[in-house]
């Protein structure tokens, strides 16, 4: 087989995939005995990507997978051929998924820590649903929390090739100016939302202290500690922003 039919295959297989292919995908087109080894295909990328060099298609390489797309300068024209509007995520969701990003891995309560609000377990939910994040493991810690971080999807949606290519959070800062957000400044709605937040942060903070403080009297007492049933109504009746 030729270099430049084996670069014909790539190419016209990562036309078709609608995913980004690794080496070992690319492998697989081939019969036993027929398969190129991992340099050889290295090499007709290489020369894939040189002849679309200065076309509007490029490849790209994610994640240690390969895939073609458009060059980004023609986004304003193809996205008029989607009817759907792309979806709009709140604030509080994007400083998630920032946190998730830098961060990861990274527990629900370490972000907690770092937003200074409850996180509201729609927002996580979402970020899973749209593949965007998933749970990488457990926290070797008391009650084993889980761990958070990016995918592959991610990865795509954004046009990264691996999480090293995320912009300097220094950089950031300095487009941003300092001490604004960089996804910008609040609406009402999000102000709102995050006022909630705190509210049920604070609400569930009164609760467990008044829980523990109760617990501390009832030990104080003759005969010990007193039935679960027997507790302060309005201790238990606050719900956690994690339920």
């Amino acid at each position: 087989m030729s270099e430049m039919q084996l670069k014909d295959i790539i190419h016209a297989a990562l036309l078709v995939a609608g995913e980004p292919l690794t080496l070992d995908r690319l492998a697989a087109l081939f019969e036993e005995g027929a398969c190129p080894d991992r340099e050889t295909l290295r090499g007709a990328l290489a020369d894939l990507e040189a002849a679309l060099a200065g076309g509007p298609v490029e490849l790209q390489c994610i994640d240690k997978a390969y895939r073609l797309q458009t060059r980004a300068q023609f986004a304003p024209w193809l996205n008029r051929l989607s009817a759907e509007r792309p979806p709009k995520y709140s604030r509080a969701t994007l400083e998630t998924l920032a946190i998730i990003a830098y961060r990861q891995p990274v527990t629900r309560g370490e972000i907690e820590a770092i937003r200074g609000v409850a996180v509201n377990g729609e927002i996580l939910k979402t970020l899973m649903q749209r593949e965007w994040i998933r749970q990488v493991g457990t926290k070797e810690v008391p009650g084993r929390p889980g761990l958070f971080g990016t995918t592959r999807a991610f990865l795509e949606y954004f046009n990264l090739g691996s999480l090293a290519d995320l912009p300097p959070l220094a950089a950031l800062r300095s487009d941003t100016g300092e001490g604004e957000s960089a996804v910008g400044p609040m609406t009402e709605e999000e102000q709102a939302e995050q006022a909630e937040q705190a509210e049920q942060a604070e609400q569930a903070e009164q609760a467990e202290q008044a829980e523990q403080a109760e617990q501390a009297e009832q030990a104080e007492r003759p005969g010990g500690s007193v039935a679960p049933d027997e507790r302060s109504v309005g201790a238990s009746s606050v719900t956690s922003p994690d339920e």
